[in-house]
């Protein structure tokens, strides 16, 4: 009875080893396997485009300066914060050794021992320190303390007229691109959303791609319009293989896909007809084929009528297959509209074709049953009875 016993547990503990290696093998290629065979794509889900431009000559990047603004613009943060520092520290350093050659140059400085009746370009300007504190208060207008320009020389008055015109420029230009980095249309477009995958069933009777998106603002974006484009490549009937080959995606909604009442989160499809390059997929391969669908939605912010464009990217192992979106929106008791975002991404397994070919053959049979066909050639002949009992 010992024996069996200690048998039995042998088997058990086996058994359960093996399902603990199984799982642990099952997680580990799920979760670096799956990153090796992760596929590139040119658009990431926050829509930032993933592509960088190699041997671009001098010359061309010579234009960036020429465009110094938008240059500014598209810098990043940290990049912008130092040049707005290094601008006014430069500035004020370099008119502060202006103001220091001054005063060395009309022998203003203590070392030359002026005389008590000298009269200085610029009083109080003892060496280089007060000399740069001189040309801050000047460049940002704080007001002079004893420290001030007098009438004695035209070099100081012509470099406080100077430094102060360029002062105001760089202000302007400062803060101007900072103001413009802050209310670029780009912000307003982070609080538009898509949802994390794309799904596929029948809607209407008709097999479509559809995909989620809300506003999370309660401003409108006036105008809106919403395309996709598929990113794949193709090889033409010359050989020629092109790399990112773009293919027009149609999305509507059911009120139309433009001028959007994008006020509720909102389910936009693509239907998967004859011309769809969807149409020769299938459940069984979609996993197997190679695009990149590119999201776009375009539209007019309310409260700055500024245009901006929100985009996102799906590929094929984010594309669900026989699922369908679960609602999101209900009433309350007090007559309110609720969206639950915690069900936006959130998909519901329903029956489907497992491809728009499929689907099509079997409507066309129905419709066949139901119509009938008439064959025009054949003819009915009446045939006289005799009677072949007549002996």
């Amino acid at each position: 009875m010992g024996t069996s016993g200690q048998s039995v547990s042998r088997m058990l503990i086996r058994v359960l080893t093996e399902r603990m290696f199984k799982h642990l093998r099952k997680w580990f290629v799920t979760r670096f396997g799956g990153h090796s065979r992760q596929r590139a794509r040119l658009v990431s889900k926050d829509g930032r485009c993933n592509i960088e431009f190699g041997n671009v000559e001098a010359q061309s990047r010579f234009i960036f300066f020429v465009d110094i603004w938008t240059t500014v613009l598209d810098l990043k943060w940290r990049y912008k914060m130092t040049i707005f520092i290094t601008a006014f520290l430069g500035s004020w350093f370099l008119f502060g050794l202006l103001w220091y050659v001054v005063a060395y140059i009309h022998k203003d400085l203590p070392e030359f021992h002026p005389s008590a009746n000298h009269t200085p370009c610029v009083d109080n300007i003892n060496g280089l320190t007060s000399a740069f504190l001189f040309s801050l208060e000047t460049q940002v207008t704080i007001g002079y303390g004893f420290r001030c320009v007098t009438e004695q020389c035209a070099t100081a008055i012509f470099l406080l007229i100077f430094q102060s015109i360029l002062g105001v420029i760089i202000n302007s230009f400062m803060c101007g691109a900072i103001l413009a980095k802050i209310s670029r249309p780009k912000k307003r477009a982070k609080t538009i959303t898509f949802s994390k995958n794309a799904v596929i069933s029948k809607r209407a009777g008709k097999l479509c791609l559809l995909i989620r998106v809300a506003n999370l603002r309660k401003s409108l974006l006036i105008g809106s319009h919403i395309y996709g484009k598929l990113l794949k490549t193709t090889v033409t009937p010359e050989g020629e293989t092109i790399i990112l080959d773009q293919i027009n995606i149609n999305f509507v909604v059911d009120a139309g896909n433009e001028n959007l009442f994008f006020i509720s989160p909102l389910t936009i499809y693509h239907v998967i007809d004859h011309h769809s390059p969807f149409f020769h997929m299938a459940a069984e391969n979609l996993l197997q084929q190679d695009f990149e669908l590119v999201v776009f939605l375009d539209g007019t912010v309310e409260s700055t009528s500024a245009t901006c464009q929100v985009r996102t990217s799906y590929v094929p192992e984010e594309v669900l297959w026989g699922y369908r979106f679960a609602p999101i929106v209900s009433k309350t008791k007090e007559g309110k509209y609720r969206v639950d975002f915690h069900n936006f991404s959130k998909t519901v397994e329903v029956e489907t074709p497992h491809c728009a070919m499929c689907l099509y053959n079997e409507k066309d049979a129905r419709a066949r049953m139901k119509r009938g066909y008439d064959n025009p050639n054949f003819i009915l002949s009446e045939m006289n009875e005799t009677d072949d009992t007549k002996m």
